[in-house]
């Protein structure tokens, strides 16, 4: 009798590396996000309660961290600001000396080859938690946003970022940007816009870590539809059209099916966003003795690669780093 004999590829670790379809996870595949905090005491180190083993960090801390990682292999990093004061213009988000401007500046000058990209939104630092200008009826509205967000991403394109990464999901954001950044001098900072997020309830520990929940309402308005599919190769090629260098697709896992969707209809970069919702369900059950964390994580990744991904943006990349599983 004739049948498929699969195993036969699969007899030993040398013969499934053979056949391995997948390419390994790489370690300029991974980025770190990091939460680098405004404040006077250099030794906070404060753990997020929802991230076990993810921290809001001082300026000093956070130099601390990235050497640490450097010195495993880290190549990139995605910045998150959390300020002193907020406000209802978002200034510290554009401010010369903001905190994410500081972060930039310090990291540069000690690891002058780390790829630093960073976060271009408004919700850390506007006072009602949105991601844009609020109304007092509590509608966002997205045109007056465009200029907080342009001033953003120049302001930290001018302290040495290498990629801005705008996250708000406001209508014509990329485009606003590309032309600020293009009249400033700025012409080759790429922009790798968030292009396919979600309203997701994967973000509810990233709120904890940048204190940035919405005061009122959600943001059903302005990030996507979690039952959407077809409505995120609009997102992808609207942004792309506006000047778009990569994009992101946010939530990383549960969205897989859009990320190879998207991998399958561009031909740029595309990174997958494994939110703090993932990192959190995957680490505790890893604390609780419930699955093979390790394995969970290499398998998680390994997933989002085989789904399309060119980067990810991971909480676990430090963990990855020193325990050696990247290549």
């Amino acid at each position: 009798m004739t049948f498929y004999r699969g195993r036969r590829l699969r007899q030993t670790e040398e013969m499934r590396a053979f056949f391995c379809e997948t390419a390994p996870v790489l370690r300029e595949n991974l980025i770190m996000p990091y939460f680098v905090v405004e404040t006077e005491d250099q030794s906070l180190e404060k753990e997020i309660a929802s991230m076990p083993g993810q921290y809001q960090l001082s300026l000093s801390k956070l130099e601390e961290h990235v050497a640490k990682a450097v010195d495993n292999g880290l190549h990139s990093v995605i910045l998150f600001g959390i300020p002193k004061a907020k406000d209802e213009q978002a200034s510290q988000a554009y401010a010369e000396n903001g905190i994410v401007q500081q972060a930039v500046r310090q990291l540069k000058k000690r690891f002058p080859k780390l790829f630093i990209i960073t976060d271009v939104c408004l919700c850390e630092y506007m006072s009602h938690g949105h991601c844009g200008v609020l109304t007092k009826q509590g509608t966002v509205l997205n045109d007056p946003s465009l200029e907080y967000l342009a001033k953003t991403a120049v302001s930290q394109a001018q302290a040495g970022s290498d990629m801005v990464a705008p996250s708000d999901m406001m209508d014509g954001r990329v485009a606003a940007i590309r032309e600020a950044l293009d009249a400033n001098g700025l012409s080759m900072t790429p922009i790798m816009s968030y292009a396919a997020k979600y309203a997701s309830a994967y973000y509810g520990p990233f709120r904890d870590a940048a204190e940035s929940a919405p005061a009122c309402g959600d943001r059903k308005t302005y990030q996507m539809d979690p039952g959407n599919s077809r409505e995120a190769l609009r997102e992808v090629f609207a942004d792309l059209d506006e000047g778009a260098d990569a994009l992101i697709v946010k939530p990383a896992g549960p969205y897989g099916d859009i990320l190879r969707m998207v991998r399958d209809n561009v031909d740029v970069h595309v990174c997958a966003y494994q939110v703090s919702g993932e990192y959190a369900l995957i680490r505790a059950a890893g604390l609780n003795g419930w699955v093979d964390e390790q394995r969970v994580i290499m398998e998680s990744l390994t997933g989002l690669k085989r789904a399309g991904a060119d980067s990810i943006i991971t909480y676990f990349t430090e963990y990855v780093l020193e325990k050696g599983l990247a290549r």
